[in-house]
């Protein structure tokens, strides 16, 4: 009958298939490794994976350059084997910097470009009414002023002249004209004495601002009898009255060719 030894009698070693290193070269080791592992910096994060039918702005960085708005950039990684994948796919879309600056509300108004040069002329004739519109009432303005000082209101003109109407006494005849409430009326003083006094009625007028019209006296023989006639001027107008002795009487049809003619020579 066979007897098994003992373990401690068989002196048998056994050996380790792994190879034989060193307990304190195997630590020195590990020590560098940690040291270089808690030294490196962390990993840059990833980004997050979107959806292929949705896109999202993604802020910017320092490193990231302005486009137009109008532009993407369809950044989609690909795998090894060259495979789009769909799970990381991502849309970046980067804004212009907006300006500051507010426009007013001429600047927006304003159109692009150079303006027409009908609209230059436009101006320019709408320039040059304005002024004579400007010019025409100054105008105006100045004729008044002037009437207003030499004649007052309402438009008064007084004058001295012989014309036989009992100036005996050696004084002239005292005329006035005057345009009262748009009515001529011409008030003779011969001799200069008020009691003596003769009124003649001259036209109406109807203008609206006729009653600033001047009117004015002069004294002519304009029918050849050696007798002053008077001569009533208001606007361009001329009325002439003749002289008979005793006062003044309007001109008959008969007289009215001599009359005209005489006013030609005269240069009125």
């Amino acid at each position: 009958m066979p007897v098994l030894a003992r373990d401690d009698e068989l002196d048998i070693t056994p050996r380790s298939l792994v190879r034989h290193r060193p307990i304190l070269h195997t630590e020195n080791k590990t020590a560098k490794k940690r040291k270089t592992t808690s030294s490196a910096q962390p990993p840059p994060p990833t980004p997050p994976s979107l959806r292929a039918s949705r896109t999202q702005d993604v802020p910017t960085t320092e490193n990231s350059v302005t486009q137009p708005e109008a532009e993407t950039e369809d950044v989609t990684p690909f795998t090894q084997a060259g495979a789009r994948n769909d799970k990381s796919r991502m849309l970046v879309r980067k804004q212009p910097p907006k300006s500051t600056r507010r426009l007013s509300p001429w600047q927006r108004l304003r159109p692009q470009g150079p303006a027409s040069p009908l609209l230059y002329l436009g101006l320019g004739m709408f320039a040059m009414l304005l002024l004579w519109m400007v010019l025409n009432a100054a105008l105006n303005w100045y004729t008044i002023f002037l009437d207003d000082w030499h004649y007052g209101r309402p438009r008064t003109f007084q004058t001295d002249a012989w014309v036989g109407h009992n100036e005996q006494t050696g004084h002239p005849s005292h005329f006035i004209a005057i345009n009262l409430n748009r009515r001529i009326q011409i008030i003779e003083l011969q001799g200069g004495d008020a009691a003596k006094a003769r009124i003649y009625m001259g036209p109406q007028l109807y203008g609206a601002s006729d009653d600033l019209v001047p009117v004015t006296l002069r004294f002519a023989d304009l029918n050849n009898d050696r007798k002053s006639d008077m001569i009533v001027s208001f606007q361009q107008t001329q009325i002439v009255f003749l002289n008979d002795g005793q006062g003044f009487r309007q001109v008959q049809p008969a007289e009215e060719p001599q009359i005209e003619q005489a006013l030609h020579t005269l240069g009125t």
